[in-house]
């Protein structure tokens, strides 16, 4: 069985940030996945869970609503490993093309009141939210941003490197 692409980045080596993961044609359009890397594996531990769900339903609602890019917005959610999430965009562009919207997102949680959609009626597990650590997040991750904005290692993936066969296999250590 093939390696799917994310597993293919040297995740000990990553960064946080905001890189392409692939990119896809469905019919006549391209579709770009984003992995925007919030922790760095493995080292910093991974995003409560509760947070996590907060920055989900605060982020998606900011992108949704932005007048530029609500249209290009497919889906917004976070990794299973919690230490960042994926957004997917009509189009391609390069990471460096969404820094800006990124770091606007992020900051917007700095002035969350509450939760959107954090209800019975909204939300399949409604009481899972913190927002004060939401936040505490948002503003890290999004000083980091600002921080590293000139540094191409927030936008590139590092691959991990494998071992080809003679035949052509690729070789897993484990």
């Amino acid at each position: 069985m093939d390696l799917i692409p994310s597993f293919s980045v040297d995740h000990t080596r990553i960064v946080p940030g905001i890189f392409t993961s692939r990119v896809d044609v469905l019919g006549n359009e391209k579709v770009t996945t984003y992995d925007v890397r919030v922790t760095r594996p493995n080292i910093e531990p991974a995003v409560d869970v509760a947070a996590m769900h907060s920055l989900e339903h605060l982020i998606a609602t900011y992108l949704r609503n932005d007048p530029d890019w609500k249209d290009q917005i497919i889906y917004w959610g976070p990794m299973g490993c919690l230490t960042g999430f994926y957004l997917i965009l009509k189009g391609n562009r390069e990471p460096r093309e969404i820094f800006d919207l990124l770091l606007r997102s992020f900051r917007s949680v700095e002035s969350a009141e509450d939760v959107p959609g954090a209800s019975a009626e909204n939300c399949g597990s409604y009481l899972m939210h913190n927002l004060a650590m939401a936040k505490w997040h948002a503003r890290k991750f999004a000083a980091y941003l600002a921080e590293n904005a000139e540094n191409p290692e927030i936008f590139e993936y590092p691959r991990s490197e494998r071992l080809v066969t003679e035949d052509g296999r690729q070789f897993f250590d484990s």
